[in-house]
């Protein structure tokens, strides 16, 4: 091994272990690997740029402000609101209906906001009927996660492994390429659910409400705190004054909304009807525009995010508000991390290790360990970090078994959303898990099944819409 791979290992083994140590946010330990990487030599600043600038960073950063201004105007709280009627009439079934559309919502949309918004309304439609909220919100976080497998922008992590490809020469994905394999994946773990995986979660209901108590009072101490370290944090306290970062415990989740007053607060904003419409036709016009080849999706984002503050639909404070940057940060410090894996050779390294485990089993074989050990690393790290690592490999596997990489690409990104044996694995059962107070144990017993069902599902649609 030269220098450059002693470095780059070395690099991403220290990011591993800081990630899972969870004493530092994910986002600053990537960038720290970043930087590293850049002080050794390992990468060059134009490499680094690039990755700052990479389409799938600037994709998220617009559709991120679309979303904001979506989530502002109202218009998603008012549709949830709006489903609760339909308790008196289907019962339990109109629970399961609103959980289904969120879970088509969470296809264009970032899921945190969604299962926020949705979150009350589901629970008060559990009480209403006197059923565990326990039931559906486990179920409505791992729906609307299973919804964001249907597009290219229904996650960050396709986004990063469609970008990730694209510097690895091989052709981008369209908007819609991925919505028959994902629309399988689907159907199965949503059946799943449906049928088996809900009816793990009932509990007696005092039981229900002892745990619930229990959870909001850890919840109002976080609050609290948050609260008193967010008014000594001057302007940056602001910019994040409705945020309360939770991380995973193993450091490698993204940040998501911990605040239970964030779960009313947004749903029962009130609707603003132009500001929701301008929204929505910006938002679909973005869509069209890439899937009709227009444009590529970076662009189209970040144009229909500047048009939303020239209208003043919002502001450009509001906008910045939306970005997200601890997602857009972890992404650009795990993307400079994934180059030094390629451009020192250790991808193709790994690839050749696998080759001679795979080969006897040919391409299928390949394809059902390769989503195995995703998924497997996908319970342990973020679904950023995840791609990044995986990638490169998937196409330096893939050639070496003389194949398209495609299917290889295609699996990373369903099997690195597909984390749902831990409460952790996913910001969404992080929300859920503080809300109705599961244990461990509740995600691991749905969870495990799912990911088996999920992984079988897509064994069978992956060939079928991506031949070998």
């Amino acid at each position: 091994m030269n220098f450059d791979q002693i470095a780059a290992l070395v690099v991403l083994a220290g990011v591993i272990v800081a990630l899972v140590h969870g004493k530092l946010r994910a986002d600053v330990v990537a960038l720290t690997g970043a930087a590293l990487l850049l002080m050794l030599g390992v990468v060059r600043p134009v490499e680094v740029q690039g990755a700052f600038a990479s389409p799938a960073v600037i994709a998220l950063a617009g559709l991120f402000v679309i979303a904001y201004a979506i989530e502002l105007s109202g218009l998603l709280a008012w549709l949830i609101r709006k489903a609760q009627g339909l308790t008196r009439v289907m019962g339990s079934q109109a629970i399961w209906m609103v959980i289904a559309a969120c879970g088509s919502v969470g296809g264009f949309l970032n899921n945190t906001p969604v299962v926020v918004l949705a979150a009350p309304v589901v629970r008060d439609m559990a009480t209403s009927l006197n059923l565990s909220p326990k039931r559906f919100l486990m179920p409505l976080s791992y729906v609307v996660v299973l919804g964001g497998l249907l597009t290219l922008i229904g996650t960050s992590t396709n986004l990063l492994v469609n970008d990730m490809a694209r510097n690895a020469g091989q052709p981008v994905f369209g908007l819609f390429d991925i919505t028959g394999v994902g629309l399988i994946i689907a159907l199965a773990g949503g059946l799943y659910l449906y049928f088996v995986g809900a009816r793990q979660l009932d509990r007696p209901a005092r039981f229900d409400e002892v745990r619930m108590r229990r959870r909001q009072l850890a919840a109002e101490r976080v609050q609290a705190r948050a609260a008193a370290s967010q008014r000594s944090a001057g302007w940056l306290g602001r910019l994040f004054r409705q945020a309360v970062p939770v991380y995973r415990p193993d450091g490698s989740g993204d940040a998501v909304l911990g605040d239970v007053a964030l779960y009313e607060e947004g749903a029962h904003k009130p609707l603003q009807p132009m500001q929701a419409a301008v929204s929505i036709v910006i938002f679909l016009g973005v869509i069209l525009v890439s899937a009709l080849n227009i444009a590529p999706i970076a662009a189209a984002a970040f144009a229909g995010a500047v048009l939303l503050i020239l209208l003043r639909v919002i502001t450009a404070d509001e906008a910045y508000a939306g970005l997200r940057p601890e997602i857009l940060l972890l992404i650009a410090g795990m993307v400079v991390v994934g180059m030094a894996i390629e451009v020192t050779g250790l991808a193709s390294a790994a690839a050749s290790g696998l080759i001679d485990i795979v080969r006897p089993l040919g391409p299928m074989g390949a394809l059902i360990i390769f989503y195995g050990v995703t998924l497997f690393a996908t319970e342990l790290l973020s679904n950023a970090t995840v791609a990044v690592l995986i990638t490169p490999v998937a196409v330096a596997l893939a050639e070496s078994l003389g194949v398209d990489p495609r299917p290889f690409l295609v699996a990373v990104m369903m099997a690195a959303s597909a984390a749902f044996a831990t409460p952790f694995g996913y910001q969404t059962n992080v929300l859920v898990f503080n809300m109705a107070g599961y244990s461990y144990l509740d995600f691991v017993r749905v969870g495990v099944p799912l990911n088996l069902v999920t992984w079988a599902a897509a064994m069978v649609a992956i060939p079928i819409f991506f031949p070998f």
